[in-house]
């Protein structure tokens, strides 16, 4: 009995007797033929067997199925084209899977959609723990590399329509010798196979043409920028413009010389044409390829950053002028660079797949047969051999249209819905913006993204200060929780790492991995205050809350880059939808939350200490503004800011030359960012109140250890946008830290004993100590971050040298003196003291009393210690005491709450000797060891401690030693 789908064929093969033989002949053959065999022989056959699998297998997960896009500017020539099966028009060459009924080549559908069935291919997890409803998806798409792929895309070295002729078998493993499929031997019908070998050879020829236009269009820039590089302004150095173009002139000439010898042979048709040679030939310089490739990513990362920091690159890049085919209407067509870059790696897939066909149309006794043969058997093997170094992930998925859709950018973003925080992973294509969640799964089911919601970038705005409404109230996180956050990450480090050391056991290790995951993704989750909101034109507005301006201009740019593109509106079915949602499990670029524990054992811990920044000046304004710089690092998995510049103003060139200390956590990155001071207060962010700046530049560099641990200054230059930051930086190291000189000049006020100073000055506390706090009190007590943002460098080594003087005018100099350098200046002299001023000798005792549990016992013994103070230390502190106190009073302006505070000050005030911390601090990671918690709760408890008077712990009768 004949089913449907066959009686469809069967009735397309004996209407075309003239493409497929007689009636009978046709008849045979499509009864000999398994359907997945036949099927792709006819016009929608392919689409009809689609659909009756896609019936049978529901509920089936896609296949991942590699696939090799053809350029759309690669067209046959249109007099060839016209005569060739439906299988050559395609846009998209598609692999079938190796003498696999049920697993035939995959086509795109009415709906847009490709589907195949397939098993996963194993992915799990990409973090070990997952958290808010954390998943991934086994439904997967064929996605090709489109034009301008950021990514290195994988290469397919598999045919297009010969189910037997695969690179890889099934298993992954052995390579398939170049055979022709059976049932299509050459030698049959041999005229007919001469007539098909002349078509694909035509259109490969009009594409080569196309192809060499290409590259010629590439290296049309390559000799002006040269010429420039050696003037005094060059455009590119000689190094950039070798890594963008490398090999990209061999290529042309390797090309050039193939379409000159084959053109004439392909003009000039007859039975007797042999061409084999010419493609063993081009087989044979495929290292040129291998070259290419290698440095692929280098090329484009370095073409990048060129436009970035240099416009004229940038307008060349973007508008490189391609000559159209001979026959062709067009003159010239605007190509990227970024664009063009990539078309090398897809001409080797596409040789390939042309060298496949002439085979299936060459009769084995012709004398091309065996060296094309050799020349697939090279292709195959190079193919192979560059697959196993370029990452295999797609970057793209195809629209209904058959348009390609590009993942451009992924990340977790904090998105505030329903009053709450949720963690999302966010996905920018080339045409919509995607916010999904990973879901939970059970064991042994594969991940799944669930879409929260879309945007079409068409419809994606972004609401003016003015314009957008206030935010849902979400409370933040109280800082002091997230302090102690921090600190049992810190601890639970500590605990794995010594658990490894003793050969612990694994489970243990994974319990502690759980812990510090959990902990670590709650900071991640509750850290972030910065508000992005977007706004759909039709529709509602959505507002994420990120750590770092640099990130939240990265995703503006990156959207309104794609937006001065020609993009329509659209609504995504459901279908489409499951679609595209299933395809970001496998497009992702960013597969894991953010946190450390998330790092494998080998990567870099970062740097802990601290880092000595000179922002110097900045070049490569346009027009005068009012200028500054922030500086932010990363520390536990997120970037914060740290420093900010002074504002220079009405400039094109501020010269700053101002000096910061960044006390560094883990920290592997530091970024500068450049703005432009706005003082209009109409234009204020209703999410947070604050006046927004302009972006000028930003930029980023790793922190290298071994560039940065020296005892010199290490100056370098940040490019940004045509804007180039100087600055220079050095790094000391937690331990070097803790050391404390004493200073040899007795007569001045940093580096000496404090009961030596007060009896000198006559005072109960410090002339320094109280006029800073004075100064503060006045001006800076509602500055936000005071003491926590660094201040001036140079400045605060000049209030010291002026203090150290007893200078007369210190008080002219203060009351001019930016308020962040004389907090600076406070801190740095409690630092220098040469004794901690909770002393050395109490240090183990407050370390013990920190830590009783029972209340009544911790308040005697906190009491005792402060009792047990010299009286010049304890004055003082008492007084500071007080002086924070009232900082943090103004919380809700400052942004300084007592555990702010308290983080701050504890470990200045409260450090272990050299000796002790010699014997504390085994590792760089130690800055949040329990010594250093600790060190923060003692600060803590006097600060949460109602007032204290001197006089009256004096009166009170000591009932602990000093013994704790």
């Amino acid at each position: 009995m004949v089913d449907l789908n066959e009686k469809f064929v069967l009735g397309h093969l004996l209407m075309a007797p003239c493409r497929f033989g007689t009636r009978e002949e046709a008849e045979k053959r499509a009864r000999a033929c398994s359907p997945h065999r036949w099927m792709h022989l006819i016009p929608g056959g392919r689409r009809q067997q689609r659909q009756s699998r896609d019936q049978e297998q529901a509920e089936a997960e896609t296949k991942d199925c590699r696939g090799s896009p053809l350029a759309e500017d690669e067209p046959l020539r249109r007099g060839a084209r016209e005569h060739l099966p439906p299988w050559r028009r395609k846009r998209f060459l598609r692999v079938p899977e190796r003498d696999s009924p049920s697993h035939s080549s995959p086509e795109r559908g009415s709906d847009g959609s490709r589907n195949s069935s397939d098993h996963e291919d194993g992915s799990s997890a990409d973090f070990s723990y997952g958290a808010d409803d954390y998943d991934a998806e086994g439904h997967e798409e064929q996605k090709g590399p489109p034009e301008g792929s950021e990514t290195m895309p994988y290469i397919d070295e598999s045919p297009t329509m010969s189910p037997q002729l695969s690179a890889r078998s099934q298993g992954g493993g052995e390579s398939i010798s170049p055979t022709p499929p059976e049932g299509l031997a050459p030698g049959v019908e041999a005229g007919k196979g001469l007539e098909m070998r002349k078509l694909v050879l035509s259109g490969f020829l009009a594409s080569e043409e196309i192809y060499i236009n290409q590259l010629e269009a590439l290296l049309l820039p390559m000799k002006p920028l040269k010429a420039t590089a050696t003037t005094s302004q060059p455009v590119l150095t000689i190094q950039q413009i070798e890594t963008i173009f490398y090999k990209i002139q061999d290529i042309y000439e390797i090309h050039k010389e193939f379409y000159d010898n084959l053109c004439p042979k392909v003009q000039q048709w007859d039975s007797q044409v042999t061409m084999g040679h010419l493609f063993q030939k081009l087989a044979s310089q495929l290292g040129v390829y291998k070259a290419f490739v290698d440095n692929y990513k280098v090329a484009l990362e370095t073409a990048e950053k060129c436009s970035q920091s240099n416009n004229q690159f940038q307008k060349i890049s973007e508008e490189l002028k391609v000559k159209g085919p001979k026959d062709s209407k067009d003159s010239h067509t605007s190509v990227t660079m970024e664009a063009l870059l990539y078309k090398p790696i897809d001409r080797v897939t596409r040789s390939t797949l042309v060298l496949h066909d002439l085979l299936k149309h060459t009769p084995v006794d012709h004398p091309d047969y065996p060296l094309l043969q050799d020349a697939l058997r090279i292709s195959q093997n190079f193919l192979s051999s560059i697959n196993e170094d370029i990452d295999p992930r797609r970057t793209a998925v195809t629209t209904p249209k058959g348009e390609t859709r590009q993942l451009v950018k992924d990340g977790f973003l904090v998105e505030v819905s329903e009053s709450s925080r949720k963690l999302r992973h966010v996905f920018l294509f080339t045409d919509v913006l995607l916010c999904a969640k990973l879901k939970k799964t059970s064991a042994g089911k594969h991940q799944q993204y669930d879409c929260k919601w879309y945007i079409p970038l068409a419809d994606l705005v972004f609401p003016s200060p003015e314009e957008s409404e206030a935010s849902p109230q979400v409370h933040p996180f109280p800082d002091h929780e997230l302090e102690d956050m921090k600190m049992k990450i810190s601890a639970l480090k500590s605990e794995i790492q010594k658990e490894k050391a003793n050969k612990g056991q694994s489970r243990a290790i994974e319990r502690l991995k759980k812990k510090m995951f959990e902990n670590e993704f709650l900071l991640l989750l509750n850290s972030p205050t910065i508000p992005f909101r977007i706004h759909n034109r039709n529709g509602k507005s959505y507002l994420f809350l990120l750590s770092s301006d640099y990130e939240r201009s990265e995703w503006r740019e990156a959207i309104q880059k794609l937006q001065k593109k020609d993009l329509q509106a659209f609504v995504l079915s459901s279908v489409e939808l499951q679609v595209l949602t299933g395809s970001c499990f496998k497009l992702r670029t960013v597969h894991n939350i953010p946190v450390t524990s998330n790092k494998d054992d080998d990567e870099s811990p970062g740097l802990y200490g601290f880092l000595h920044v000179i922002v110097h000046s900045a070049k490569g304004f346009k027009q005068s503004a009012n200028l500054y710089c922030t500086l932010e690092v990363d520390s536990f998995g997120y970037f914060v800011s740290k420093a900010k510049t002074r504002v220079f103003r009405d400039t094109t060139e501020p010269k700053w030359d101002e000096e910061f200390e960044i006390e560094l956590e883990g920290s592997q990155s530091l970024r500068i960012l450049c703005y432009e001071k706005c003082y209009d207060k109409t234009k204020v962010n209703k999410d947070n109140n604050e006046i927004v700046d302009k972006i000028m530049g930003k930029g980023q560099i790793q922190l290298d250890p071994q560039t940065v641990e020296t005892k010199n200054w290490h100056t370098d230059v940040i490019e940004m946008n045509g804007i180039k930051v100087e600055f220079s930086m050095k790094f000391t190291s937690r331990d070097m830290s803790l050391k404390r000189t004493p200073s040899k000049k007795q007569t001045g006020v940093f580096g000496v004993k404090i009961s030596v100073v007060t009896k000198r000055e006559r005072s109960k506390v410090p002339y320094i100590v109280r006029q800073c706090v004075e100064e503060v009190e006045k001006r800076g007590i509602e500055e936000v971050g005071i003491y926590r943002i660094s201040g001036v460098a140079t400045d605060i080594q000049a209030l010291k040298a002026v203090f150290d003087a007893n200078n007369k005018d210190i008080l002219l100099m203060l009351s001019d003196m930016d308020i962040n350098a004389i907090a600076g200046t406070l801190k740095l002299y409690f630092r220098e003291l040469p004794e901690p001023l909770l002393t050395d000798r109490l240090y183990p005792a407050f370390m013990e009393g920190i830590a009783l549990s029972d209340p009544a016992a911790k308040e005697n013994c906190m009491m005792h210690l402060l009792r047990s103070l010299p009286d010049p230390n304890l004055i003082t502190f008492l007084f500071l005491l007080e002086h924070l106190k009232r900082v943090a009073e103004k919380e809700p302006i400052n942004k300084m709450s007592l555990h702010n505070l308290a983080t701050v000050f504890g470990p200045t005030l409260l450090r272990p000797s050299e000796v002790e911390s010699k014997a504390h601090l085994t590792s760089a990671a130690d800055i949040w060891s329990h010594d250093v918690m600790a060190q923060v709760q003692v600060l803590l408890y006097y600060l949460q401690h109602p007032p204290i008077s001197f006089a009256e712990l004096k009166r009170n009768t000591l009932y602990f030693s000093t013994d704790v």
